[in-house]
């Protein structure tokens, strides 16, 4: 049935040491699950390659999962374990550089030591861009400061992935809720937020060409634009934006399917988006690559939709693929 090839973005690992940050999600699991996540995120070579083979996915980007370095306080140090996490990938992909990609691991604690670290692993090791997880210590990035960040992305030609992180402080709506905490709501909220700070704060206007993505079928954004504008336009709060906020959701920020295997929230996003601005993903080891795979063969669209969707709007955002077939994509 997994007749069309894919690519896919959204799919974690995790480095030897970074699983300490990643504690404070995992306790309260039971511990036969945490050790199967666990040997699941630091695989690369058996069960990874054997679940994408079974779904026709050609080729993964892979990240660091959550939070690693967005959660350490000490700044010195999480710029020391961005580098060795990226040390750490550079090598693992090398052993498969036909099926795997890589998003940086960079820590915003130091806008320039990030930017410096997205440009040296895109320019050494042929990374595609960073993935980041949500928030530094309840910092987010759309002031001047970062500005060094995105100008470095934008000139390299490379998107952004906004991963979600849970929220440092959690709002008083969620509190006693740990259910509306996590990946249930919680963090799809703090992402969608997330990306909204930097388009209102201005991100977008002052580097145009820089791309975005968000995953979980855009953290429900694509489903807002009408009203986000709509409200925008009666209470501007001081905020002046060259294009209408839509306007930039499906053109700065694309999204993925990770995570949602749902036809008719594709069809809604496709819909509001255009099928140049939804790309195929899974969230492994999270969810699962066998019903992500099936899912996006049987939704209903048609043969130059899906061909999008799966694999070519990747080709064409990551410049996988012969000039000749990237023309291809741009028709």
């Amino acid at each position: 049935m997994n007749s069309t090839p894919k690519i896919a973005l959204e799919e974690h690992f995790s480095a030897p040491g970074f699983d300490a940050y990643s504690a404070k999600y995992t306790r309260a699991l039971p511990a036969d699950f945490v050790a199967r996540l666990d040997a699941r995120l630091s695989d690369f070579d058996d069960q990874r390659l054997a679940e994408m083979d079974a779904g026709n996915i050609e080729y993964a980007v892979l990240s660091q999962t959550m939070p690693g370095v967005q959660a350490e306080v000490d700044g010195a140090a999480a710029v020391r374990r961005a580098r060795e996490n990226n040390e750490f990938l550079a090598e693992r992909v090398a052993r498969h550089p036909k099926r795997f990609g890589a998003f940086a691991h960079v820590a915003l604690q130091d806008p320039a030591a990030a930017a410096h670290e997205l440009e040296r692993t895109v320019v050494e090791y042929g990374f595609k861009g960073a993935l980041i997880n949500g928030h530094t210590l309840g910092r987010y990035y759309e002031g001047s400061e970062y500005d060094v960040f995105w100008e470095r992305a934008e000139a390299l030609g490379v998107p952004i992935y906004l991963h979600p992180n849970a929220f440092s402080q959690p709002p008083a709506l969620l509190e006693g809720m740990p259910v509306l905490q996590g990946a249930t709501w919680g963090w799809g909220v703090e992402t969608a937020g997330h990306a909204l700070r930097l388009l209102f704060g201005g991100v977008l206007d002052r580097f145009p060409r820089l791309t975005l993505l968000l995953g979980h079928m855009g953290e429900a954004l694509p489903y807002q634009r009408w009203r986000i504008d709509s409200r925008f336009a009666a209470y501007p709060s001081g905020i002046k934006l060259a294009r209408k906020p839509s306007a930039y959701i499906g053109s700065n920020i694309l999204i993925t399917t990770s995570g949602v295997c749902s036809a008719p929230a594709l069809l809604g996003a496709i819909g509001e988006l255009g099928a140049q601005a939804v790309l195929f993903s899974v969230d492994y080891p999270y969810e699962s690559t066998a019903e992500a795979c099936t899912f996006i063969e049987q939704a209903p669209l048609d043969a130059r939709t899906r061909e999008l969707v799966c694999h070519g709007n990747a080709r064409r955002l990551f410049k996988l693929g012969s000039p000749q077939d990237l023309a291809l994509l741009q028709i």
